[in-house]
């Protein structure tokens, strides 16, 4: 590349974090964490792990920490749950899992939920790709043998970063 020019795309370099986590409060209190932090308003956190791994119940944490008082229901039949949280906040909790239909995309107006403001939560983000944007947190959990967790948070934007650092 001539020394005169800019890179076309500029990357960001990804950060991350691992935990481990012995009992379900280890999991309450990274959603604590997370849920006091400004920069999770209007952020995307794509959840990883195999089926049983924890992704709901994390977001259930985390959907309480944020003050949802409501019954907070798994969304892999509905694809999305909506919730609002005290002082306005708009809360979209995906499921992809038996996500198939890329029409369905379209239909359910799931391009304007991620174009517009409000805390975006998705569990099995790769059954969407190409049509999400990149998550600003991606959050992997892996059940260990011994009932424990590993979980690994990698930031992919500024904003992730900021996440990462609520985290940490």
């Amino acid at each position: 590349m001539a020394a005169d020019h800019l890179p076309i795309v500029k990357t960001l370099a990804t950060r991350s974090l691992e935990q481990r986590w012995h009992t379900e409060d280890d999991c309450d209190a990274l959603a604590r964490s997370l849920a006091s932090s400004e920069a999770l308003r209007d952020a995307f956190i794509a959840l990883h792990g195999d089926l049983g791994a924890g992704k709901t119940t994390f977001v259930r944490h985390l959907l309480r920490a944020l003050g949802i008082g409501s019954r907070i229901k798994s969304p892999t039949y509905a694809v999305v749950e909506p919730h609002e949280a005290p002082g306005g906040l708009a809360i979209f909790h995906f499921d992809f899992y038996r996500f198939s239909d890329p029409h369905e995309w379209d239909d359910a107006g799931f391009r304007d939920i991620f174009a517009g403001p409000g805390l975006k939560l998705a569990e099995w983000p790769g059954n969407a790709a190409g049509r999400i944007p990149i998550a600003d947190l991606a959050i992997k959990i892996e059940a260990m043998n011994d009932d424990t967790r590993t979980v690994t948070l990698q930031a992919h934007t500024p904003r992730g970063n900021r996440l990462l650092d609520a985290a940490a």
